[in-house]
């Protein structure tokens, strides 16, 4: 098995550098797929409550071989829920749809400034933590000036920022920040657009010069940048090589080299966080 490098936040609490994205693995297909990457070597589960399968998700956690205690299950609070009257239904919700005992890390899963209500939404999930609901609470698609707004409000840094990290839109300032903070960085869509980032020619001469494949070399990259990355895998196949990525060391230039391809229009759709609003 993979041994799989830990990357760690302020407070001690640490994530691998691998992880298990699971949107739209859902019924009976998508729990079995969780179990199998939970026995295959993976500690870090990816979910929301926006994507419907947090049930799923713990039907694979129940069915795995692996001990409760040994891996981290992760949901998102909703934009819809980010009142201080709908907050803690809904992540208490999440711990019951999930069938555990508390969510391992819980997240805003958008600020959604025009609404003006995440604050609201960062101190319920503190109470949650405080109440053992949860046990680690942070932020995803969170700007610089609304991680300072929450720690600024609350006295309470996340742990955690998931934020769109791709080749095309690597995210150097954002990194920075989050390393001066020790906030964790997590990568959704690791990947970009995959068919065109995996023919990338400097991706595709890196992989070859590893013997590995070009997605192999693009996690090997996050990893590099001590970012987690929670790419989406179904089949065991494809599981196992994302999670065997983890042992690929690229050298500096080879890093350099996939950051130059960011590109200025590189989000992969409208969602810029100053902006993007999810219900």
């Amino acid at each position: 098995m993979v041994t799989v490098p830990q990357f760690s936040a302020h407070n001690g609490f640490s994530l691998p550098a691998i992880g298990l994205g699971t949107y739209r693995l859902r019924g009976d297909a998508g729990a079995a797929a969780i179990a199998s990457a939970i026995d295959a070597g993976y500690r870090l589960v990816d979910s929301a409550f926006n994507y419907e399968n947090e049930g799923s998700v713990g039907r694979g956690v129940a069915s795995s071989a692996v001990d409760r205690s040994d891996l981290i299950v992760t949901s998102k609070l909703p934009g819809r829920h980010h009142s201080a009257a709908a907050a803690p239904a809904s992540i208490e919700e999440s711990r019951s749809r999930f069938g555990l005992d508390a969510i391992d890390l819980h997240l805003i899963h958008w600020p959604n400034p025009s609404q003006g209500e995440y604050v609201e939404a960062w101190e319920a999930l503190i109470d949650a933590q405080r109440r053992g609901v949860v046990r680690q609470v942070g932020v995803s698609n969170f700007l610089p000036e609304h991680l300072d707004r929450i720690e600024g409000e609350t006295g309470v840094r996340p742990v955690v920022n998931q934020i769109e990290v791709h080749p095309y839109f690597p995210q150097t300032e954002q990194l920075e920040v989050h390393r001066e903070r020790g906030i964790i960085t997590e990568a959704w869509s690791p990947l970009g657009r995959a068919d065109a980032v995996l023919d990338e020619p400097v991706i595709v001469e890196i992989a070859r010069a590893h013997d590995i494949t070009p997605a192999q070399a693009v996690l090997a990259w996050h990893v590099a940048r001590g970012v987690v990355a929670i790419p989406k895998a179904s089949s065991a196949e494809h599981q196992q090589a994302n999670l065997a990525a983890a042992a690929v060391a690229l050298d500096g230039a080879e890093v350099e080299a996939i950051t130059g391809l960011g590109r200025p229009d590189g989000r992969l759709f409208d969602g810029d966080p100053r902006t993007h609003e999810e219900s």
